[in-house]
């Protein structure tokens, strides 16, 4: 005979965690701003994972050399745009970020349509601070 146990209550995330979680776009978003690889790789835990359409990395150090590589290259005079749509925790230390943003081109203003992304940001609660263990984003359309 099996019992079934009451589901868990759901985790809930406080207004103060909610703006430490928001802030972690922001801090992408200055990285980016200052072509610094060790700045956007630091946003990820150790065996952080980012994919992107044709990428897939495996740790902070992968992160940070594909950047390197992308800001002295195709990514060399852009900026990228974030701003979050979504927030669902999934346990007390780790939630999910959907946002929308992108690319904007080098000697752009404002984001091309077709250079618009959605993409989820896996969180979690390590060392401190919230941290990506995954980031994984698409073509908005």
């Amino acid at each position: 005979m099996s019992t079934n146990s009451p589901p868990a209550a759901a985790p809930t995330v406080s207004s103060a965690e909610q703006a430490e979680i928001a802030a972690v776009p922001a801090r992408m978003v200055a990285a980016w701003a200052a072509h610094d690889a060790d700045a956007f790789a630091d946003l990820f835990t150790e065996d952080g994972t980012l994919i992107l359409p044709g990428v897939y990395k495996k740790s902070r150090d992968e992160i940070r050399e594909f950047m390197a590589s992308q800001y002295a290259g195709p990514y060399q005079g852009t900026r990228v745009t974030g701003t979050p749509i979504g927030l669902k925790p999934l346990a007390a230390d780790a939630v999910a970020l959907l946002t929308t943003g992108g690319v904007i081109a080098s000697g752009e203003t404002e984001l091309a349509d077709g250079d618009a992304i959605r993409a989820s940001w896996i969180l979690v609660w390590r060392d401190g601070r919230w941290q990506l263990a995954v980031y994984q984003n698409c073509p908005r359309d």
